[in-house]
């Protein structure tokens, strides 16, 4: 990675550089605790080497006192010194990785809302278990090897330099192999090797995700050992390229040892050239100047692993950059702590509303106005792409206008956040169960719920019969994605799961979608018992049962086509009866 090519991402990066900011302080603390780590462990060896060489010419023991009370300063102080230096990179580094997943949730939360939406599963796991862990270590394996590194190169460049300038160029040339070329070397031979492997385990994540949602379909077809060996192939792609890497690496590493050791013959020649001839106590400089520069071997030693991983973070953070801008700054994100209560009734007011998602420039909603006051039951239809899911993701706070307003009982949608689950209970087109006890899973709107009101709202929504022929009642396990009920079963599950909830207001996303229409009348019977005292808005795409609704509000053309009580409408509009009759002769299909 050149500097020409990583200079821009750096200058446009909205997730790893705002962090470098808001801890410079605690960065460069961290730095300099860890360079004066390495100068304590440094100035520990040398007067350790003094003190041994010299112990054995010592008349009396006050001559010991200073290389003594040097050892003690050193070898106490370098330990203390880690330690903190540690505390504070760590803590960091854990604050960095837990904004930004969460700061990943929100981003990838944000773009689920747009119909051009692509994103897999598979991508998701990538960004959250590779990437996002892989900038946890940039600044433990790559920043601070790197820095410190650096600063400790230059000080014992000039250090010695100012001791003899030939010695000064001779450390400058020799160490320089190891800590200069040996970490070029690893970029050139290797950066490539990483980029295909992280590109190889990219790709196997979404092939995990696909296959392990799709299981039954493996087992089911007997192909079972086909998946596996396809599981097996691409592991081995990737263990192959890991081989490579290492390979190349052990090379590299055995010759930045033997510049190191290099650097101690150049020191061993040069101080017993320089303090050998002295009478009495030369040769202690010389062991001390030798074991000296050990302890720095630990410091130079990560330098080309850090660069050679330094070139695989650009990827990481293109990817992120690439997610839409998630709304930090949303009012109530984290909760409704601080946040206005909405009043009561809790009407739904929306207000010249517009709404187009981010890049593009159609408007999906242009100044639509509606007003839902509570208790009234409204089905809400229109054509595919006339706005009615933006609709409901405005109304569930998850989207955010470019103009109007969208609130409940006087509070906009969007400033409730989390608060927002308080009022509104929502039910979508796919009712996902987790592999969990059923209990568990209807214990989500409200972890405090009673076994026995659990079993309670089991029955209000039709489901007593299932309790009872469940093998371990509420402690069965319901499988993966629910596998273990049908259709109709995991939407009055869902039901039962908003009823426990106990929110006053109830949105129905296409629930009926994939239900034969016996299973939909059922369940539509079940909606309007058991949430009578409820609002209620049912989105659909048909028009079967909305005659039951009190209301009937169709959009098209980014507003409300048609608005009014089932009987009045048809009684009134021609184009509501063609509808009718559309939807009654494909239901008859």
């Amino acid at each position: 990675m050149s500097r020409r090519e990583s200079a821009p991402l750096w200058r446009r990066d909205r997730w790893v550089k705002p962090f470098f900011k808001q801890y410079r302080k605690a960065l460069a603390a961290a730095l300099a605790l860890g360079v004066a780590t390495f100068v304590f462990a440094a100035a520990l060896m040398f007067t350790s080497g003094y003190l041994i060489s010299g112990a054995p010419l010592v008349v009396t023991v006050l001559a010991l006192n200073v290389p003594l009370g040097l050892v003690r300063l050193f070898g106490v102080g370098k330990p203390f010194l880690q330690y903190f230096e540690r505390l504070a990179s760590h803590d960091w580094v854990l604050r960095m990785t837990s904004a930004l997943r969460l700061r990943l949730y929100r981003a990838v939360e944000a773009e689920a809302l747009s119909p051009r939406a692509k994103r897999r599963t598979g991508d998701v796991l990538g960004l959250l278990a590779e990437d996002i862990g892989h900038l946890q270590n940039l600044y433990l394996r790559t920043l601070f090897p790197l820095v410190i590194a650096g600063v400790l190169y230059l000080v014992l460049v000039a250090a010695t330099g100012v001791l003899s300038p030939w010695l000064g160029l001779a450390i400058l040339g020799v160490l320089g192999l190891g800590a200069v070329a040996a970490p070029l070397a690893s970029v050139l031979a290797n950066a490539a090797r990483e980029a295909r492997r992280k590109q190889l385990r990219t790709g196997l994540y979404d092939q995990l995700a696909d296959n392990v949602l799709g299981v039954a379909d493996w087992v089911f077809s007997q192909r079972g050992a086909d998946y596996l060996a396809a599981h097996e192939r691409a592991q081995e792609r990737i263990r192959a390229e890991q081989r490579r890497i290492e390979r190349f690496d052990r090379w590299r590493d055995l010759a930045a040892q033997a510049t190191f050791g290099a650097v101690v013959v150049v020191l061993l020649a040069w101080a017993g050239t320089r303090f050998g001839g002295l009478p009495d106590g030369g040769s202690n400089w010389v062991a001390a100047f030798a074991l000296g520069f050990f302890p720095l071997i630990e410091a130079f030693a990560p330098l080309p692993a850090a660069v050679q991983e330094a070139s695989a973070y650009r990827g990481s953070i293109e990817r992120l950059n690439a997610l839409p801008e998630p709304a930090d700054d949303e009012p109530g994100i984290d909760g409704d702590g601080g946040a206005p209560q909405p009043q009561r009734p809790l009407d739904i007011v929306i207000a010249d509303a517009t709404f187009r998602y981010p890049g593009t420039d159609t408007d999906v909603l242009r100044g639509l106005s509606l007003s839902i006051p509570f208790g009234q039951k409204v089905a809400v239809l229109g054509r595919s792409g006339a706005g009615k899911s933006t609709l409901a993701a405005l109304i569930r706070g998850d989207a955010r206008l470019q103009a109007g307003s969208v609130s409940l009982g006087g509070v906009p949608c969007a400033a409730l956040g989390d608060g927002m689950a308080r009022y509104l209970g929502v039910i979508q087109q796919r009712t996902y169960l987790f592999n969990a006890p059923l209990l568990d899973n209807l214990r989500i709107g409200r972890p405090d719920a009673t076994r026995e009101e659990v079993a309670d709202a089991l029955r209000r929504v039709g489901l007593a019969g299932l309790l009872e022929r469940l093998p371990e009642g509420l402690d069965t396990y319901a499988g993966e994605a629910g596998a273990r009920f049908s259709g109709g079963e995991r939407h009055r599950i869902a039901l039962a799961r908003v009823l426990l909830q106990g929110a006053p207001v109830v949105l129905l996303d296409e629930p009926f979608a994939a239900l034969d229409p016996v299973t939909e009348r059922e369940l539509l019977d079940t909606l309007l018992d058991v949430f009578a005292d409820r609002t209620l808005i049912l989105v659909t795409h048909h028009l079967q049962g909305v005659s039951r609704m009190d209301r009937v509000v169709f959009l098209g053309e980014g507003g409300v086509k048609l608005d009014g009580a089932p009987a009045d409408l048809e009684r009134e509009s021609a184009f509501y009866r063609r509808l009718l009759a559309l939807d009654a002769g494909m239901a008859a299909r």
